[in-house]
């Protein structure tokens, strides 16, 4: 915009040298004087425009002014500015920096997932995303030092370095599964000694995916399938042997139920309550005929219709 009001100031300082070669009529006179009202009007509208900056959301301005980088930063809104500086917009909104196998999924277009040598001699390929934001407070200094490209130039060297000098340290199956998180955490550590001065800050790192050499992996499938079968059959054998217990105890109690019973019937309430048992059955009328114990000295037959009558 402030070039527009350069242009207009020489379309004005043109006006003025033509009216003096131009005859000087009524009519010239008049039409000089609109052209150079109009002219003023926009060159001032011009000069306003290029003093106001609009920032967008989740930005800041860093001001240029002659090849010299300015400290103050233009936050989000409008902002008057020189009209001589040039301003550029740095996002720091948390950005997302993957690198992935799959095509047109990370910034890079193809496979560009990362090729790691782990401690027992094995490549392995990992999918990898980093959350990351520009220090607002480093702004200026990221446009003096590194521009505006610092993904490019920090954020995906330092991740690719990162995770291959820490796979060095882990073996294929620990990185894989058992000591994912620990990994992931030594990454993350060495990431925030590489953007540490840079103006840079690392939120966390995803790695989204371990691609393992298929022997090593099928290795491991099997030794993961192999360990929960061994903890179903421990399951299995902790049932069972509740199952004993409960009938260990269940046993036990029949057991003192009919230590109980021995000690509390004796001869002469089993002879009660056989003679009990005689007199219901000498009563109804579902039975003919009673067999009695010859040591009773009763008869050893009744017939129990006859003596109803």
């Amino acid at each position: 915009m402030f070039t527009l009001f350069i242009l207009l100031v020489l379309l004005f300082i043109i006006l003025i040298f033509v009216r003096k070669q131009v005859p000087a009529s009524p009519q010239a006179q008049k039409a000089f004087s609109v052209i150079r009202v109009v002219t003023i009007v926009f060159a001032f509208i011009a000069l306003v425009l290029s003093c106001i900056v609009q920032i967008g959301p989740g930005q800041v301005g860093v001001q240029i002014l002659f090849g010299s980088v300015q400290d103050n930063i233009l936050k989000s809104g409008l902002n008057f500015v020189n009209p001589l500086v040039t301003v550029e917009e740095i996002d720091i909104k948390t950005q997302a920096y993957t690198m992935s196998v799959a095509n047109m999924e990370g910034q890079v277009k193809g496979d560009d997932a990362i090729n790691a040598l782990t401690s027992d001699g094995l490549t392995i390929r990992l999918d990898v995303t980093v959350w990351y934001r520009v220090n607002e407070s480093e702004a200026p200094n990221i446009i003096r030092t590194i521009g505006t490209n610092y993904e490019e130039k920090i954020v995906r060297p330092a991740v690719r370095t990162a995770l291959r000098d820490v796979s060095v340290k882990f073996n294929a199956t620990d990185i894989y599964s058992v000591r994912r998180e620990d990994f992931v955490a030594d990454v993350t550590k060495n990431l925030e000694k590489s953007f540490e001065g840079r103006g840079i800050i690392l939120e966390k790192v995803l790695l989204r995916n371990v691609e393992l050499p298929d022997k090593v992996r099928e290795a491991i499938d099997e030794k993961i399938s192999a360990e929960q079968r061994a903890q179903q059959m421990v399951f299995v054998l902790q049932k069972e042997k509740q199952e004993a217990e409960r009938k260990k105890v269940e046993a036990t109690g029949i057991s003192e139920a009919q230590k109980i019973i021995s000690n509390t019937i004796n001869p002469q309430y089993l002879q009660w309550k056989y003679i009990e048992t005689l007199k219901d059955l000498i009563t109804s009328k579902n039975n003919t005929i009673v067999i009695t114990p010859y040591d009773q000295k009763l008869m050893p037959l009744l017939n129990l219709n006859q003596q109803q009558k």
